[in-house]
Parts: C-alpha cells; structure tokens; sequence
C-alpha cells in the first residue's frame, strides 16, 4: 500500500517549505564528473516537474527534519517505558529536567544489540539479491528504464519462518525484539544517518545514473532530500527499493510477534486487539510485497530521490512509529467488547478494500492501456503527455470513471479508514497511538496537494482539464 512505503508519511512536516522550485545545477553535475555524459546532464534542467527552489524556511525545515524526527522516536519509546504511554508526561518531565532528561530515561547503545542488527541487514541483502522476481519500473526524469528485483513477498515468507522456528526451537526468546527496542532504536538511529551520509558522498563522488542527478545548491536540502533518483550497486541493486521495501517493512511484522510474546509473558495472556493489530499490519505488509510492482509506480520510486528523508525514514521511523500500536498494547493490554472488535475489524477491512479496489482500476487501465471495463463499463479516460530530460515525448493515461471519477484520491480515504481502525484497538486512555492516524491524515491531504502541484507541471493544461471532470479531492461533496 502507498502508505507502507514509510518516509513518505513523516515527509509531510516539511509542509509548504519545500514547496518552491528546486534548481537543478548542471555546473554542479558538469564540474564534478566532467566528460561523463554532459548532455544528459543538460537535459535535466529543462525536467520543470522535478524542480524545487531553497530558501530560508526551507533550511530551517531540513534543520528541523534531520534533527527532530529522530528525538521523537526516541521520546516515543521514553514514553512508553516510563510514562504510561503519556506523551503529554513525557513532555512534562523533560520541560522540567531539561538536558538532564535525555540522560536519565534515554536508551543506551549495544554492541550485541548493533551487531545483530547488522547481522540482520545482511541477511535481507542476500535474500534480495539471491531471490528470484524482476520487474520494469516506470520511466525516469531522465528517460531511463530500469529493472528492480521485486521478491519482497518471497523474502518475507523466508524472513518469518526463520524467526517462527528459531523461537519454536528454543534457539531466541519470541519476545528478543521487544526487550531490547531502546537499544535498536538507537542503532536504527546511527544506521539511518551513516546511510544518509554515505548516499550523500556517492552521489557526488560515484553516482549510478547522472540524468536522473539533482542540486540544489544547499547541502542540508540534498542531504535531506536526496540527489540520486536510484542510487546503485551495478545495473539492478536498487539502494532506494531494498531500504524502502525490506529491512524495516519485513522487520514489521517481526516487531509485531515479538509484542505479542512480550504481552504474553507479561501478563498472561494475549488481547483481542493485539490480535487485531496483528492483522491489520500484516495485511498492509504482505499487500506491499505481493503489488511490488505496483510500488514502482508511486511517488517514493517515481518522483523522490535518496536522501535522509527516505533512507533514515525507511531505516528508523517505519519500525518505530508504524509498529506503535503493538507496542503500546503489549505493555498497556485492550481487551474490546465483542461489538467493538467487529465494528473496528469491519472499518479496517472496508478501507482496504476501497483502497484495492481504487488502484486495481487504475492498474488495469494502465496495463491494457485503456482498452479494459470499469464497473462493466468501457473505461474513461484522458490522453496527457509529457517530455523527458532526454527530450523525448511520452503519452500517459488519467483514469476520470469508477472510483477515480468519484475522486482523486479515493484511495487515501480507504488508507485513512485502515489507519483509524488500527488506532481504535489501543481504546482512549491515551493520545500516542493515535498520533499514527494524526499524522496519517496531515500527510495524506499534504500530498493531495503535492501530487496535483507535481501533476499540474507535468500536464500543464490536461491536469486542469482532468480536475474540472473529476472535481472532488478525497469525499465528494465535502473536499
């Protein structure tokens, strides 16, 4: 689902700061790897859709991005252990502790903990470069068509059956993640920013493609927000799917059975909502990996490059603030009455299938290219088209019948009725589990902005066109 794909979501606090126009400086490209493809370095400042422009509050929101993000996973954790699970609490204490807060109630490093961290990076790198499954993603900024390796789903059966009987076994402790969480979110920590570090100095000293390369003229702009579109080891290791799609989303679901064990062990017993939970998160996770193709055509893989944004985000605040209701209800147990579960189950699985029904339209259309039925009619469609920085022209289809000519973006109402669902299993005693639907519905109506800014530059008129056909947003008649 679109909303899996992590980083995307926390994206949304750069808010209307990155707004702007971003410059790409081809002296830049043309100074640093001079007589490698200069033309194609060229062509990339005429691509007016991937452009963005830096100003001050476009610094002070990447200041605020690189550093702040990161406090909060770990005053999440803070809270959670500590506090009840009252961010409010939390808040509190440290307003009155000040710099001495982070001292008594923040978690320490591991070097176990790291290693097997490490350890287990690797392990997802060899599934994802000895698996089976190659797909074709979408054409680039800069006209090139490239092939990803897309056996997540493969991965994570294997991932889940290792973890299933070596807890079986006796050989780890099912509840192994959970009791030293403080530790691995320190380490997701270091991880997510030598990544972002190290992808900032490749992109300069050893980039994969440079058409696709952007600067910005600010260092913290392209260390946040990326200058390779697809960073890579050879011709198909894609830096930006692996990180996106493996360490954190299939860690996921581990994350979550080791909550379910450590409520067990706790308490004694396991709640329905934890049950629940489970569901749900595995149904947006294994929809992830069995549409992996489909992932190559959003916006993480077709519009953003690889800074710190996606790499720290895919790395740390996907299996720290994705997984919050597991772990708030292994320490905190919701028991719901009957009732409650069928009507949280029926608004959680009613929004993923809005959600699947809304983009298999789409996908159909694209794949047949428009020559399919929507709701047993032929399908509408409008005709747009775009060029490259190649300068090649490109014809794409806008779906305007079925769902999306109800809405624009009817798929994020189904994301939005998944989202709250989850949240409604952890109950009301507290407002940290909620901050996941919170920012849910800041991110989606943030990027329903974005994506129509990013679409009225590509399509110019035929966006306008579209949007007077398809008036409506997200709910029609409401917005």
């Amino acid at each position: 689902m679109e909303l899996t794909t992590s980083s995307e979501k926390w994206y949304y606090w750069l808010g209307l700061a990155a707004s702007g126009s971003r410059k790409r400086t081809t002296k830049q490209i043309e100074g640093q790897h001079q007589g490698n493809n200069a033309q194609g370095a060229v062509a990339l400042s005429n691509l007016s859709w991937r452009n963005r422009r830096n100003s001050w509050l476009s610094v002070f929101a990447c200041i605020f991005m690189i550093t702040v993000p990161p406090t909060m996973t770990i005053l999440c954790w803070i809270a959670l252990e500590y506090f009840e699970g009252s961010l409010l609490g939390a808040l509190k204490e440290a307003h009155v502790l000040r710099l001495s807060f982070l001292k008594q109630y923040a978690p320490s490093a591991d070097m176990r903990v790291t290693a097997a961290y490490f350890v287990w990076v690797l392990f997802q790198a060899a599934l994802y470069t000895a698996l089976p499954g190659r797909s074709t993603g979408q054409l680039t900024a800069g006209g090139k068509l490239l092939t990803y390796r897309t056996n997540g789903f493969l991965a994570w059966i294997i991932t889940v059956l290792v973890f299933v009987l070596a807890t079986l076994s006796g050989a780890i402790d099912p509840s192994v993640i959970a009791r030293h969480w403080g530790s691995l979110i320190v380490t997701f920590n270091i991880y997510g920013y030598a990544l972002s570090i190290i992808a900032y100095l490749k992109a300069h000293c050893f980039p994969s493609y440079m058409e696709d390369l952007t600067f910005s003229g600010s260092v913290l702009y392209d260390f946040l927000m990326g200058i390779e579109f697809n960073p890579r080891f050879g011709s198909d290791w894609d830096w930006k799917l692996f990180h996106n799609g493996r360490p954190g989303i299939i860690g996921w679901t581990l994350i979550d059975l080791t909550y379910t064990a450590f409520q067990y062990q706790t308490h004694g017993y396991i709640t329905n909502s934890m049950v629940m939970v489970n569901l749900f998160h595995a149904i947006y996770v294994v929809d992830f990996f069995l549409n992996e193709d489909w992932y190559l055509r959003t916006i993480d893989i077709c519009h953003d490059h690889f800074g710190f944004y996606l790499a720290w985000g895919s790395a740390v605040w996907l299996p720290t603030m994705y997984t919050l209701q597991a772990q708030y209800l292994a320490r905190y147990p919701v028991h719901l009455s009957p009732l409650a579960a069928a009507a949280i189950m029926v608004l959680g699985l009613s929004g993923y299938a809005l959600f699947r029904s809304v983009n298999a339209q789409k996908d159909r259309v694209r794949r047949s290219k428009g020559n399919c039925t929507i709701w047993g009619r032929k399908a509408k469609v409008m005709r747009c088209h775009f060029k490259t920085a190649d300068g090649l022209n490109h014809t794409t289809l806008l779906l305007i019948s079925g769902w999306w000519g109800v809405a624009r973006h009817v798929n994020y109402v189904g994301d939005l009725m998944l989202s709250y669902s989850m949240c409604a299993l952890c109950g009301t005693r507290d407002l940290l589990p909620w901050s996941y639907a919170i920012f849910m519905t800041c991110i989606l109506v943030h990027r329903c902005y974005r994506d129509e800014k990013r679409c009225r530059i590509k399509y110019g008129a035929a966006w306008d066109k579209y949007c007077s056909l398809v008036r409506w947003r997200m709910i029609p008649g409401v917005w």
